[in-house]
């Protein structure tokens, strides 16, 4: 089932418990997916999409004992 609600730094960071400003640092820096679409100059991307890149982020990957 595929998510097309749009989030923006925001809603990415409080899904990541970051600061905006730290989302934007990320895109900045090429560590954030490009936008999925952008309204009025302003990036939002597909929920799914941000799924996907959390779930690629060093720290998420599943750990070992």
């Amino acid at each position: 089932m595929t998510d097309r609600r749009l989030w923006s730094y925001k809603d990415i960071a409080a899904h990541i418990q970051v600061q905006p400003d730290t989302v934007r640092s990320y895109r900045k820096h090429g560590l954030l997916p490009p936008p999925d679409q952008v309204e009025s100059g302003k990036p939002y991307w597909y929920v799914d999409t941000i799924r996907v890149w959390v779930a690629g982020r060093p720290g998420n990957r599943a750990r070992r004992d």
